[in-house]
């Protein structure tokens, strides 16, 4: 009953704001309604949805949540780029609330064949581009949140890689939720088009500036043609009272090869959705996932791969650490169609409880109706080990230290295959203090 009302409360505010906004392309109007109209058919997902068996989105759908205009006049860009590990010296998109702050951004000397902007703005200039492609690839027929945000979003980021442009610097795109005031709830939307044989490096990151009660409901689509190589990184710190759903849907041509990389670190309620289609010949993609559970943390990941087309390959690692009376969840798909022979996919799922409240429930899944491919999944759940923590003991370190260094061992194995060297740095020293002391 709650999920029915909290879903006519965005109905009517979807009602009101088509009265009162000014006129969109065609386009955009008839993508909005579509959108709106599966939300309305769809609700809110509950318990009974396969898919959200094991994450209640009670305490996110009962509390209101209003627009926000995108105020900046107190936010500082150094204490966004400190929070978002970002490096102040490489090309940036900064949101507050949603809403583009060229003041915060700094989008010079990135080559020709690069365009980098505000989705408002595009969409201000009635960009074919946009028509052609926002909103093609995620799917919000199926997907309510999905729906939710093409219904709503206002603003964003795109990205255009020219075809053989290859970027030196990565691209950051920061999102960051100024609510002290009052509860907001902001619609990131990120299109990101990587042309054929470039290569870029793309950091998302999502932050808080002073903490309070907020919601993010985040898309970004990723499409990558032939040959294209692209690092995408998906860094979550939002505030301790913050819920956030995010989805990465991203589609690749024959040859493209995908890296994503989601660390997740803090958040009330989390839910990652990552939907990867290799639609394209000799296409691959690896998936990296670090997520970190503490007091009474959700953080819920759902990923599914489709091979489509034949010798794709796809390797996935996914490793959670729980503590408090945290909860985990990971729900890993992989499933490889009938066309899709000489595939190579593999997932892993490893998850460590650092207290007897943590718990944690994995359930990597295989669907495989080709004959000709190499595929395989698992998962484990334990806690530190009785041996190694005695080894370290023997050494000379505390309990503590010695617990600490298992934990900042555990995560290295993920976040040592980030290659941006700024990130990587940043995100071993938050570890490193996260785990002092556990």
């Amino acid at each position: 009953m709650q999920a029915i009302q909290s879903a006519e409360r965005y109905i009517d505010a979807f009602n009101e704001r088509q009265t009162t906004e000014a006129r969109s392309p065609v386009w955009l109007g008839a993508l909005r309604q579509a959108a709106m109209a599966s939300f309305t058919a769809l609700g809110f997902p509950t318990t009974k949805n396969e898919d959200w068996k094991n994450t209640n989105i009670e305490s996110l759908v009962s509390l209101p949540f209003v627009s926000s205009n995108g105020e900046v006049k107190s936010v500082r860009a150094a204490e966004i780029l400190s929070n978002a590990c970002v490096d102040a010296d490489a090309p940036r998109l900064v949101f507050v609330n949603g809403v583009y702050a060229p003041e915060l951004s700094s989008v010079h000397g990135l080559p020709s064949g690069v365009r980098v902007g505000s989705l408002a703005e595009f969409i201000q200039q009635d960009s074919s581009v946009l028509a052609s492609r926002l909103g093609h690839y995620a799917d919000h027929r199926r997907q309510a949140f999905v729906a939710l945000n093409t219904a709503f979003f206002t603003d964003g980021a795109i990205v255009e890689i020219g075809p053989g442009c290859r970027l030196s610097q990565p691209i950051y795109i920061i999102y960051a939720a100024n609510a002290e005031e009052r509860r907001i709830v902001a619609y990131p939307r990120t299109l990101i088009m990587a042309g054929a044989g470039s290569e870029a490096k793309i950091v998302e990151s999502y932050t808080s500036v002073n903490g309070g009660s907020y919601f993010s409901n985040a898309v970004t689509e990723l499409i990558g043609e032939e040959g294209a190589s692209v690092e995408h990184y998906r860094l979550q710190r939002e505030g301790k009272s913050a819920f956030h759903v995010g989805t990465l849907e991203a589609s690749l041509g024959r040859g493209c090869h995908l890296t994503a990389h989601a660390v997740t670190l803090s958040g009330l309620l989390v839910r990652n959705n990552v939907h990867v289609l290799l639609d394209g010949e000799g296409a691959g993609c690896i998936l990296n996932g670090l997520y970190l559970g503490d007091d009474k943390q959700v953080v819920d990941n759902f990923t599914e791969i489709e091979h489509a087309k034949p010798r794709a390959t796809s390797l996935e690692l996914y490793k959670g650490i729980l503590n408090g009376a945290s909860h985990g969840v990971f729900n890993g798909k992989i499933i490889v169609h009938k066309d899709a022979q000489k595939s190579d996919a593999r997932q892993t799922n490893k998850n460590l409880l650092l207290s007897a409240q943590a718990a944690v429930n994995t359930k990597p899944q295989l669907e495989i109706y080709a004959d000709d491919v190499k595929c395989s999944h698992g998962s484990t759940i334990g806690q530190l080990d009785a041996d190694a923590l005695f080894y370290l003991r023997s050494r000379g370190l505390g309990l503590d230290e010695a617990r600490s260094l298992l934990s900042f061992a555990f995560a290295s194995d993920v976040v040592g295959r980030i290659k941006i060297d700024f990130l990587r740095r940043c995100l071993d020293d938050y570890l490193v203090s996260k785990f002092r002391g556990v």
